[in-house]
């Protein structure tokens, strides 16, 4: 290392020493450099060739539709790894006519034996040697098969996407595994010391009480039993059709996809056999309004050196819109600008130290563990929605406070606090679209509901578009909505539902006044 220094210096800086610097410049051997000025072209020397981007057209989302009806969208992007994944137009929300769970157990079966496959450990190790992973995903209106993997792979991963989602064994030994690991899940969810889950599913069966979105997420135990081959096959006869799918993939050539697309996904006859689906929910979400209630014990949810104090959780939710609405992007502002967190944050740049629920909440009441703002949007509404966590003792205080925020939306928003919720919003939108996997969910949730993509600086350019006046229509027109309320924990000074729906109806958000002869 020393003598390769000792070159560098001796190289590097030796002619420099010996140059005539006054008088006109020469070389260490004592002839003049030529007199050449930079702005021509140098003698002798090849013209220069810039890099350049290649159009527009190499990173806009393409879009192939197959004759069977399945659409194969791509995005180009650079790298010699991809992610390429099958996106269902399929979930909870379609579960009304069958046994609820059957999403949440299609989840777990996920890239288990297939016709090709013969178990979970072939799957995987035909994927290491592409050096890939795989995950499935199931929510209330999708579910997803994804594969990373190396570019080189496309046609292996293409057929064992098409294996996985089409053709899948589902044997009784597996059954019984996806049995035990749902009915696990489920005990872990009850005993998180973070409840959020939990309140996110009361808050959707309190929103849309046993209709689409509101059906539960997650299968409830006495089901588990119940769920076996032939219900499944029945579910998925009506919803794994190709018109109801999308393959989308980020980091491979289209055409290349698209062939893959043909050869695997085209023609191919299904393990529950090729009927046409004959009963495909197509239900609207209906909001209701209401609250749903669960009294629980949460004194020894996390226990150890530093235990959590026990909290009673609170969830208040408003119908938004859909994600298809222009009033879309100012929502997502607006919960941007109410943000929120944890009492016990990090805090620090980008963090929202600066949004309403720090400011106006945590900041003012140290008593109050929790503030967050959280915004749900489906293909036929949206719930925005507010979870606060204290000390049982203070719920009354708590619920006050977080319905006069609700008010304040609909008041007087200053320009400075508007700009920066909306950098944030279009700062977190470019840094989480920096990462292929979400590129891929972006592609394949945006194709499989509107069959085109909105780009990222044309989202960018609708956020800066939004006023003041904005956040203010869509506020006033969403406090006209009954509420919905979520509660969990010891629930002893709860506010009745009505008290909850009169604050948020009155001018300052303040609950009735309660007298008590008794205490």
């Amino acid at each position: 290392m020393a003598a390769a220094m000792a070159w560098l210096r001796g190289r590097a800086w030796g002619p420099v020493r010996r140059c005539r610097l006054a008088g006109g410049r020469s070389y260490s051997g004592g002839s003049a450099y030529p007199s050449v000025s930079l702005t021509c072209p140098l003698p002798g020397v090849p013209k220069a060739v810039f890099a350049a981007a290649e159009g527009q057209e190499r990173f806009e989302t393409r879009v192939t539709v197959l004759e069977n009806g399945l659409r194969v969208a791509s995005q180009n992007k650079f790298g010699q790894f991809c992610t390429v994944g099958v996106l269902v137009n399929s979930g909870s929300r379609h579960e009304a006519k069958y046994l609820s769970g059957i999403s949440h157990f299609l989840e777990k079966l996920a890239f288990s034996s297939t016709a090709q496959f013969g178990s979970k450990d072939e799957i995987l190790l035909t994927l290491e040697k592409h050096g890939g992973i795989c995950d499935c995903q199931a929510s209330r209106d999708t579910i997803m098969y994804a594969v990373s993997a190396e570019a080189r792979g496309l046609d292996t991963v293409v057929n064992l996407l098409a294996d996985v989602a089409l053709r899948p064994r589902l044997s009784d030994e597996e059954i019984e595994m996806t049995r035990a690991a749902v009915r696990f899940e489920l005990e872990d969810l009850n005993m998180r010391p973070d409840p959020e889950p939990l309140l996110t599913e009361m808050i959707h069966a309190a929103a849309y009480r046993n209709n689409t979105v509101g059906l539960n997420r997650f299968c409830p135990v006495e089901n588990t039993d119940k769920i076996g081959r032939e219900v499944l096959h029945s579910y998925l006869r009506n919803y794994y059709t190709p018109d109801r799918m999308v393959l989308a993939g980020v980091g491979i050539e289209h055409e290349q996809l698209v062939e893959c697309a043909r050869k695997h996904l085209l023609g191919v006859e299904p393990a529950w056999g090729s009927s046409q689906a004959r009963e495909v929910d197509r239900s609207v979400a209906q909001y209701t309004g209401g609250i749903v209630k669960v009294e629980k014990d949460m004194s020894d949810v996390s226990l150890g050196p530093t235990p959590i104090p026990e909290l009673t959780h609170i969830m208040i939710g408003l119908e938004s819109c859909s994600f298809l609405e222009e009033d879309f992007i100012p929502f997502a502002v607006l919960n941007m600008m109410m943000g929120g967190g944890g009492s016990f944050s990090a805090g620090g740049p980008g963090k929202g130290m600066f949004t309403r629920l720090y400011l106006n909440v945590l900041n003012r009441h140290h008593w109050m563990y929790n503030a967050t703002s959280y915004h749900h949007s489906y293909e036929d509404t949206g719930l925005l929605c507010i979870h606060a966590s204290a000390d049982p003792k203070q719920v009354r205080e708590m619920v006050e406070i977080i319905t006069r925020e609700f008010i304040l939306m609909a008041g007087a928003v200053g320009e400075v606090e508007l700009e920066r919720a909306k950098t944030q919003l279009k700062s977190m939108l470019m840094m989480n679209l920096e990462s292929r996997p979400v590129i891929f969910e972006d592609v394949g949730r945006q194709v499989l509901a509107t069959n085109t993509r909105k780009l990222p600086h044309e989202l960018c350019d609708l956020i800066s578009q939004v006023k003041s006046a904005d956040i203010k229509r869509v506020v006033t027109k969403m406090l006209h909505k009954k509420p919905a309320v979520a509660a969990l924990g010891d629930l002893t000074d709860l506010p009745t539902y009505e008290h909850i729906q009169a604050a948020l109806s009155s001018r300052d958000g303040r609950l009735p006044r309660v007298y008590r002869l008794f205490r």
